[in-house]
């Protein structure tokens, strides 16, 4: 069966010599590799600057429904985030935002508020001046509530502990020993509590927007075990490093 829908982009791999695995994200059926034929081949691979992590694609596939791996017949750009792609740190972010995306979406059903999330996601970014260095930050926080953990707010200054476990702000250490203190839950219980805008705001120096993003990192660990090793976590702390303000 031929269908149609659009894809956000989260990584590809090498599959042979001349094809490619592409994860999307999609609005019709959520997460879905698709094999695409001729990609793998840098001469003929014309498909190749359309597959950038976040780029938003329009597919046509032969769409089986117990395939796991789904064949490509046509791929058409929707929109292109060029500035993400131009820019160092925009592009070492995407790449670090579809790592994750495609450890936490496993579900090959349609969630269309996701879908939107994730689209008006890549368009702020995309168009973002300033700020750029809390972005991803900001983007998992507000992914939490699609993923179903939106942590509880904090209530008075005096919880100065977040509970990983139970997603939540609390004055005594939680017993099962998965918390943090000190600056961090402060941090957090702004971000939290924050729009986009105003995320990008939050003065964080390189050390504290590390141990804020480690702790954020945790939290979605716990929660989704499959979410292991970030192997663009180093590339995108070395590029904050030498090239973030």
């Amino acid at each position: 069966m031929i269908e149609r829908t659009a894809g956000i982009v989260l990584y590809h791999f090498k599959y042979s010599d001349s094809s490619i695995i592409t994860h999307f994200f999609t609005e019709k059926f959520g997460r879905l590799p698709v094999m695409i034929r001729g990609a793998g081949n840098r001469k003929k691979g014309k498909h190749n600057i359309y597959l950038q992590p976040l780029s938003v694609n329009d597919l046509v596939i032969y769409y089986k429904e117990f395939r796991e791996i789904q064949s490509l017949k046509e791929l058409s750009v929707i929109y292109t985030p060029t500035d993400i792609y131009n820019n160092l740190i925009k592009s070492s972010i995407a790449l670090f935002i579809g790592e994750v995306l495609t450890s936490v979406l496993r579900e090959e059903t349609p969630q269309k508020e996701l879908f939107s999330y994730l689209i008006n996601s890549v368009k702020y970014f995309d168009r973002c001046k300033t700020g750029i260095p809390n972005f991803h930050i900001a983007f998992l926080s507000g992914l939490c509530s699609y993923l179903g953990i939106e942590p509880g707010k904090r209530k008075d200054t005096g919880q100065n502990i977040f509970d990983f476990i139970n997603g939540s702000f609390t004055e005594v250490p939680p017993v099962h020993g998965y918390y943090i203190s000190g600056e961090v839950p402060e941090v957090l219980a702004q971000v939290f509590s924050a729009s986009w805008d105003d995320i990008k705001n939050i003065p964080l120096t390189g050390q504290v927007r590390d141990d804020v993003l480690s702790a954020l990192l945790q939290y979605y660990s716990l929660h989704f075990p499959s979410l292991k090793k970030i192997n663009s976590l180093e590339v995108l702390k070395e590029v904050f490093q030498y090239g973030s303000s």
